[in-house]
């Protein structure tokens, strides 16, 4: 049988080293030997001996994600094998944190990361109530982290000197160290006559970066008919 479809890039070959890697552009590799976590439902295919089990969050971060809608529903893999991870064709990305290291990351955006990492969720300081940034999801330690991301990423510096200000429903990440607080732009005339429809955003202070995806969330799909 004779395809493109069976070119190198597209066949699935053995791990030569233990942990993630990018099988391609859409999709990460984990050559388990443990254990590892991952979001649940991301797991497209796997082989050998694993066993996937629902991984809780503690009883605070099933409060917050209960009353917020943030959070990451994850899933602990563990035993030996390789395993497959993807989430809607998303782009993925490989992040090495380092000891030292904190990374927030919206939970939409996670897909997988080494059990060496530590996991929490977080309250944005000075978001207050509104949009997709009061809760984040804070990582530290030292390990890789999987990322996703609808379309080409943009990663913006910020410096004291030059704060960044990100819609809260199309920002991805950021390094911890930054100083977060809500901005208005938009006058209360404006208001009142309907709007930009950017009203608020959340702004980055400090020296650090902040990573933002090409669009804003894509509203969820009814279940019902």
């Amino acid at each position: 049988m004779k395809s493109d479809l069976f070119s190198h890039e597209n066949m699935a070959q053995q791990a030569t080293t233990p942990g993630m890697s990018l099988q391609n552009s859409k999709s990460v590799k984990y050559a388990v030997n443990g254990e590892m976590h991952a979001r649940q439902g991301s797991m497209i295919a796997f082989r050998g001996n694993l066993q996937f089990e629902r991984k809780g969050q503690g009883v605070g971060g099933m409060l917050k994600r209960a009353v917020t809608g943030e959070g990451l529903a994850l899933m602990a893999v563990k035993g030996q094998g390789e395993a497959w991870f993807a989430h809607e064709a998303a782009n993925c990305f490989i992040v090495d944190i380092e000891q030292g290291d904190a990374l927030t990351v919206n939970g939409r955006n996670v897909l997988c990361f080494d059990a060496t990492l530590s996991y929490e969720i977080k309250t944005v300081k000075g978001a207050g109530m509104t949009g997709g940034g009061l809760f984040n999801s804070l990582f530290t330690g030292y390990g890789k982290l999987a990322i996703i991301c609808e379309g080409d990423p943009i990663v913006i510096p910020v410096t004291a000197q030059a704060p960044v200000y990100v819609d809260t429903d199309a920002v991805v990440g950021w390094s911890a160290q930054l100083n977060t607080s809500l901005n208005r732009s938009q006058s209360m005339g404006s208001m009142i006559r309907g709007g930009s429809g950017e009203a608020v955003q959340l702004m980055l202070q400090g020296e650090g970066f902040v990573i933002v995806r090409p669009s804003e969330v894509t509203p969820v799909k009814g279940s019902g008919s």
